[in-house]
């Protein structure tokens, strides 16, 4: 299939994998997410990458150069700009936090699918050695 056409929320939704792309082209990249009860993505930095979030299920807290924060729920969006540390938790101990993110440009490997937070952490670590 040429780019990507789908029911995005739909997609999101019955998604349960921490990462899967599900879309990269040479400029964009489509990524949905699942973050378990309590889970976070991390604090993290893309030099050259802006990145646009929408929240389709649970609540999510974004937090900013480690001093802003934005609390968002379903329907909720966010643009992180390149050059901005980020933060992306999980605000609920017991439901999953499901989201899809795009990325400008593409920041994973096409295909890229990890299933929980620790395979993702473990390929990321491979990647940077």
């Amino acid at each position: 299939m040429t780019g990507y056409f789908g029911n995005i929320e739909k997609d999101t939704e019955k998604n349960k994998y921490f990462r899967k792309v599900l879309f990269t082209g040479p400029h964009l990249q489509l990524v949905v997410m699942c973050l378990q009860g309590g889970e976070e993505i991390g604090n993290e930095i893309h030099e050259t990458v802006d990145q646009f979030f929408r929240i389709e299920e649970g609540e999510a807290k974004f937090v900013l150069n480690d001093k802003e924060e934005h609390v968002l729920g379903n329907g909720g969006a966010a643009v992180v700009p390149a050059g901005t540390w980020h933060n992306v938790i999980n605000t609920s101990k017991n439901k999953p936090l499901k989201l899809y993110t795009v990325y400008t440009p593409p920041q994973h490997a096409d295909g890229t699918i990890h299933k929980t937070k620790a395979e993702a952490e473990a390929a990321e670590e491979a990647e940077h050695h």
